[in-house]
């Protein structure tokens, strides 16, 4: 069933890349990380409460806790520079980017998971590599408006960079607390970490300027976000994170589909290869 959960996790992902996308295009980032992380928050408990897993919280270990909020502050940064990164470029370029700390992922869990690096999973993380490559095209613009375009790189580095520690960290926090208890229990170091970042950079009036409309799109996303991180790590706890991680990258897809038909962001021929690449690379990684 593992697999089941990490497809479920790519298909939310994907929605809420473009939930976020349509809920940022005037409010802050950081703003609207701290509103949707509430939105997860409560996601994450409620299953909690359903699951009756909240009497294990005596239960876990110190190891466990250091995991998980480690997995949480690793979460929050690749939040924040993720949703930056999203406001401020194509959402065609930021998605793959992120979606490469696939790479990096499965390099760590090498090291640290002691998981084997199969051929297609090295041919996978090839074909990965090249298809991020290409779906990375460079507008045509004034030096200014070059120089400025470019941030949503450093932004988008940093989130898969984040990401992939959040998955090898995770994979060690859930290993000695249900899955949902897990989750609830990062999110709220996510959201502790976020609040502070909008206090830290002033941004908190900023919040009763969000307009009503991407409140409703911010706060959607949440929910997006927590049936997504719910079936992810589900799918973490059964599974090898190095299979596990490379369906949830799969969301692409669904983002680079949403994108064409609500911010009509079309794939030029380079960029399609690159897409096949990616999508090609990840199904490789799935081979025993």
């Amino acid at each position: 069933m593992w697999g089941v959960f990490a497809f479920g996790s790519a298909l939310f992902a994907g929605i809420t890349a473009i939930l976020a996308k349509c809920g940022i295009r005037k409010t802050d980032s950081n703003v609207a990380t701290a509103i949707r992380t509430i939105v997860v928050l409560e996601f994450s408990w409620l299953m909690v409460l359903i699951t009756g897993s909240q009497s294990q919280i005596g239960e876990i270990s110190g190891r466990t806790w250091l995991f998980l909020i480690l997995s949480g502050i690793a979460t929050g940064a690749s939040w924040l520079c993720y949703f930056r990164a999203l406001q401020i470029g194509d959402i065609n370029k930021v998605v793959p980017i992120d979606k490469s700390s696939v790479i990096l992922t499965i390099l760590l869990a090498f090291l640290f998971l002691k998981e084997e690096i199969s051929l297609p999973k090295a041919a996978g993380m090839i074909l990965i590599g090249v298809g991020t490559f290409l779906m990375i095209e460079k507008k045509k613009t004034d030096a200014e408006k070059q120089v400025k375009g470019n941030r949503w790189l450093i932004y988008a580095a940093g989130s898969a960079v984040f990401a992939s520690l959040t998955s090898i960290l995770g994979k060690v926090g859930i290993s000695g607390v249900e899955s949902n208890l897990g989750t609830a229990i990062r999110t709220a170091v996510v959201l502790l970490m976020a609040w502070i970042m909008v206090f830290v950079t002033g941004k908190q009036h900023r919040i009763t300027e969000v307009p009503r409309n991407e409140l409703g799109l911010i706060c959607l996303s949440g929910v997006a976000t927590g049936a997504s991180w719910l079936c992810y790590y589900k799918a973490l706890q059964d599974g090898p994170a190095s299979v596990v991680v490379p369906i949830d990258k799969l969301s692409i897809v669904v983002t680079v589909a949403f994108s064409y038909f609500v911010f009509q962001e079309r794939l030029s021929r380079k960029s399609g290869l690159g897409l096949v690449c990616i999508v090609a690379g990840t199904f490789v990684m799935l081979i025993p």
